[in-house]
């Protein structure tokens, strides 16, 4: 397994909106998706968290993401194609910023459409906890981070704090 560096915020290739892939079934969109699948599983071993992975978290500026959740767990090119009225506000983190934890509102349901690794197309309806992520990830491919989604600056906290306060407290943040 070989984990790549993961981008962290303040690198501009975070800021940028990635290109559609064209190609595939190459060795290089595979090696892509290896290796976004061995940095997932390392960050998820000494983390202790995550379940998604982006491209350009691992410098690369095309659009593709990993899961390990419930559904697919590689899509290439997804968009947003449908979003619920209903939203829901969750705490959100981020291999690129692993030490904080940011206060986000997002929809509650989401269709996507993407393509397989093969380039056929597929369209999901995700709810809950793989529409969040689904949302965080396609987000990185257009350049855009949780912390730009914060509900305002009271609600970006170190992870430590945030940790900390669950502990002593029977009241969720």
């Amino acid at each position: 397994m070989a984990a790549c560096e993961i981008l962290q915020l303040g690198h501009p290739t975070l800021r940028v909106a990635c290109g559609t892939v064209t190609s595939f079934g190459t060795n290089d969109l595979r090696k892509l998706v290896t290796d976004l699948e061995d940095t997932l599983s390392a960050f998820q071993s000494s983390h202790g968290f995550g379940r998604g992975i982006a491209a350009p978290q691992i410098g690369t500026t095309q659009r593709v993401i990993v899961l390990r959740a419930d559904g697919p767990t590689v899509l290439v090119n997804p968009r947003v194609v449908k979003r619920s009225r209903k939203m829901m506000t969750l705490w959100d983190d981020c291999f690129s910023f692993p030490d904080l934890r940011v206060k986000v509102r997002r929809n509650l349901s989401v269709d996507v459409r993407y393509q397989d690794e093969a380039g056929r197309r597929h369209e999901l309806r995700a709810e809950g906890p793989l529409a969040e992520l689904l949302q965080h990830e396609i987000d990185h491919l257009d350049g855009i981070l949780a912390v730009d989604r914060a509900i305002d600056s009271r609600h970006i906290v170190y992870r430590r704090e945030y940790e900390q306060w669950l502990k002593t407290h029977e009241v969720r943040l």
